[in-house]
């Protein structure tokens, strides 16, 4: 079987984050299976999909080197751009059927545009070591699927060196533990609108270069505070980095993003 490794939300080779993508299975072969490949591939996510009777609906799963997650941005985007540029399927808009419910992507303006579940969140106290933990005080702190914590301003976040093995203790109100996005409004000269990062060692990844799911809390977070319905965020992780712009549609999300093919493989097992 083929296996392609993508950089999601990214123009260029070797920026954004790194996706393996392997060809689509007629059934889906075993968990365990599915995560010692994605331990063997060592990226944020390898993605596994099956086909079904519909030539433009798919099953995904998405598993990182240590678990099986419930929704991945960056390896949706790489499975829809696998599908559409390296298999050459001629579909106006495919379907991912996941544990997320159903994602609709589309290719749009030289990327793609993925439908996802908004995830509003809540104002709250800061937990009980994150400060510690993250070196810094936040300004703000909101709880969606993962803790959001609002820096003082762009440089802040740039240059935030949590504790990582303390990040991974802190648990957010959804009952995920060591997922913590920190933010801020973007400097005036850059173009984008926002800056963030995210951090994830409660599921094996210290740093994340690039995160569609966590743009599902910050997309509706900042359309509120900055009176936007689309806000473009840069994820400013350390050499790579990746450009999400967010459109907020009432209980919906789209996120937009471009994907390069870098590795063509072949699987022997």
């Amino acid at each position: 079987m083929r296996q392609w490794t993508v950089d999601a939300f990214a123009a260029a080779p070797f920026k954004g984050n790194p996706a393996c993508v392997v060809e689509p299975f007629y059934a889906w072969p075993s968990d365990g299976w599915m995560q010692v490949l994605a331990k063997e591939n060592n990226q944020a996510e390898t993605a596994f999909l099956l086909r079904t009777g519909d030539p433009a609906r798919f099953g995904l799963r998405w598993f990182t080197p240590g678990m099986e997650v419930d929704l991945c941005g960056h390896a949706t985007l790489a499975s829809a751009h696998v599908l559409l540029a390296e298999l050459g399927l001629e579909a106006a808009a495919i379907t991912f059927d996941t544990r997320s419910g159903p994602l609709m992507v589309v290719q749009a303006a030289g990327g793609y545009e993925m439908d996802f579940p908004a995830d509003p969140p809540r104002r709250t106290a800061a937990p009980d070591g994150l400060v510690e933990a993250l070196g810094v005080t936040p300004v703000e702190v909101w709880a969606g699927r993962y803790l959001v914590a609002v820096l003082d301003d762009a440089a802040a976040v740039h240059a935030v060196t949590p504790d990582i093995r303390a990040l991974a203790t802190i648990q957010g109100e959804a009952g995920e533990i060591g997922q913590v996005i920190v933010c801020a409004r973007a400097e005036a000269a850059d173009d984008v609108d926002v800056v963030d990062r995210f951090f994830a060692p409660g599921c094996g990844v210290d740093e994340d270069p690039a995160t569609g799911s966590a743009h599902c809390i910050l997309g509706p977070l900042y359309a509120g505070k900055l009176g936007l319905t689309t806000v473009r965020f840069r994820q400013v992780f350390p050499g790579r980095g990746g450009d999400i712009e967010t459109e907020t549609r009432g209980d919906r999300v789209l996120l937009r993003g471009r994907a390069v093919t870098v590795i063509e493989s072949r699987l022997r097992v």
